[in-house]
């Protein structure tokens, strides 16, 4: 399994932009699917961008498209979110995971499909 642990959460304004990065511990990282989820109080995690191991393919939610941009550096272990014009509805816990299998560009991931997580950083954007 893969060790991850996020980080660059904060409070920001409407309209401003943050950047998550997730450090992942372990051998397999450069071979994993990775993606980011979303949790608000009360609701359930929400996919919010993937991507495939080499880098070369990522897919978004429609939610966050056009406005977040996934990437990773596999000589670093590390992988982020970009998050740009940013909205009060952005406001969750963001969490890092990672999975053994890479869909499509228009798949819709879930939870279940990845197997390793981070504890999650806090996202507020205030209004």
């Amino acid at each position: 399994q893969v060790q991850l642990v996020e980080s660059g959460g904060g409070l920001v304004q409407a309209g401003g932009s943050l950047r998550l990065s997730c450090a992942a511990s372990g051998r397999t990282f450069s071979s994993n699917t990775m993606a980011w989820f979303r949790q608000a109080p009360g609701k359930e995690r929400e996919f919010v961008a993937a991507i495939r191991w080499s880098g070369d393919l990522t897919a978004y939610a429609d939610s966050v498209k056009g406005r977040f941009t996934i990437s990773r550096d596999n000589a670093k272990n590390t992988v982020y979110l970009q998050m740009n014009s940013l909205k009060p509805e952005d406001t969750a816990v963001y969490y890092c995971a990672a999975g053994q299998r890479w869909y499509s560009t228009s798949f819709n991931y879930s939870p279940s499909d990845f197997g390793s997580w981070g504890q999650g950083t806090q996202v507020t954007v205030s209004s």
